[in-house]
């Protein structure tokens, strides 16, 4: 059975998801076109030897309509015998077509493929797609009482684990305080494609990065989800989820050059790291983001590791109450838990987070010399992906 390696990953920095964004005057297309160009750039590939583009994208109407993979294989000046698709399984989008490429590799269905993802949240913003959307008869007879956002999902979580909104908010500053080093140190200089963006100069660094954030700093904030329609809906929570324990908006585009081990070999590439295995689940709706602790577990079982056994875990922090809920049920070690920082501080860019954690994690297996590394993301609906993957 062919085995799906990895051989290279790109990304471009994270922009704040805002109008004066410093990406957010790039077309979501050509910001993904432009990791296209450079996965081809960088391995001296021709386009029509790609057997397929798998793209993630979440808000997939506005800018991000039209099957935006298909559009920005075109915007990439791909040969027009290149296919593409985007696929939606919320914040695991790209993550979810990196499993659906290394197991198309797997099943010999491709001999070369891009996982990719992009969002553009600060020109397609975040829940664009429901605009106007009623909730079905059936979904409201199974949950009567409504589902709830994200936001609350976190607080649900904060309070059920019992976390304070100091541990919060010390674990938010923490992911700052790493990525900041790891850019100090050129940890991301290899993955990081500029990109121009209308001003005189590439945008070259995540611009959601702020350097010198402490819980001191943090711990003005207000609460970002209460209302007094959910106060009233959830009077024993006390609102400890702000905008600086969440990840913020973001715009950004990634991809991973993924193929079989001979196709790599007979090209003279060299494979970074293998897929091992995948587990996708679904849980709680309500809670939502508690799916990468059954997923974790999951994907131990079926890989027959322990947690023990792994040397680094990207744990997606769309707030910081899921990797810390994570950490905790799993007895994961705190030093191997993002130590490049995470989304509080990189950004998520829902659809392309999934790529994007994949370039990190094996970039860190890569710095440390460690073996094995997990990634795993909360998605919304209750569902969770994990993928472990084995530096070569």
């Amino acid at each position: 059975m062919p085995q799906a390696v990895i051989v290279d990953v790109v990304r471009t920095p994270s922009g704040r998801g805002k109008h004066g964004g410093a990406l957010s005057a790039v077309h979501p297309v050509d910001l993904a076109a432009g990791v296209l160009t450079a996965l081809l750039g960088r391995s001296g590939l021709e386009s029509r030897q790609i057997d397929d583009v798998l793209m993630g994208c979440v808000s997939q109407v506005g800018d991000q309509s039209l099957n935006i993979a298909r559009q920005s294989v075109l915007a990439a000046g791909f040969d027009e015998s290149v296919p593409a698709v985007t696929i939606d399984r919320q914040c695991g989008s790209s993550q979810q077509a990196a499993h659906f490429a290394a197991q198309g590799v797997i099943a010999g269905a491709y001999d070369i493929v891009i996982a990719a993802g992009v969002e553009s949240m600060s020109r397609v913003p975040l829940g664009s797609a429901a605009h106007g959307g009623a909730v079905s008869q059936g979904v409201s007879r199974r949950y009567p009482e409504g589902l709830v956002n994200q936001g609350v999902s976190a607080e649900l979580i904060a309070q059920r684990w019992g976390f304070t909104r100091e541990e919060l908010d010390e674990y938010s500053a923490e992911s700052h305080r790493r990525a900041t080093d790891a850019w100090a140190r050129g940890a991301f200089d290899a993955q990081v494609v500029p990109v121009l963006a209308g001003g005189p100069e590439a945008v070259a660094f995540d611009e959601t990065v702020r350097g010198g954030t402490t819980a001191e700093s943090l711990a003005g904030l207000k609460p970002a989800f209460r209302t007094d329609e959910l106060a009233a809906r959830f009077p024993d929570l006390d609102w400890r989820i702000t905008a600086g324990n969440s990840s913020p908006l973001t715009d950004a585009a990634s991809a991973a050059l993924i193929m079989s081990e001979e196709k790599a070999v007979e090209l003279g590439l060299t494979p970074r790291a293998r897929f091992h295995s995948f587990s996708v689940v679904g849980d709680d709706p309500m809670l939502m983001l508690t799916g990468p602790i059954p997923a974790t577990r999951r994907i131990l079982d079926r890989s027959g590791l322990s947690i023990d056994d792994l040397d680094v875990y990207e744990v997606n922090e769309a707030f910081a109450s899921v990797p810390l809920a994570w950490q905790r049920e799993l007895g994961a070690d705190p030093a191997k838990l993002n130590p490049w920082g995470g989304a509080i501080a990189l950004g998520h860019a829902v659809g392309a987070s999934g790529t994007r954690l994949l370039g990190t994690l094996v970039s860190a297996l890569e710095a440390t010399g460690g073996r094995f590394g997990l990634q795993t993301m909360c998605e919304g609906g209750g569902m969770a992906n994990a993928t472990i993957i084995e530096r070569l």
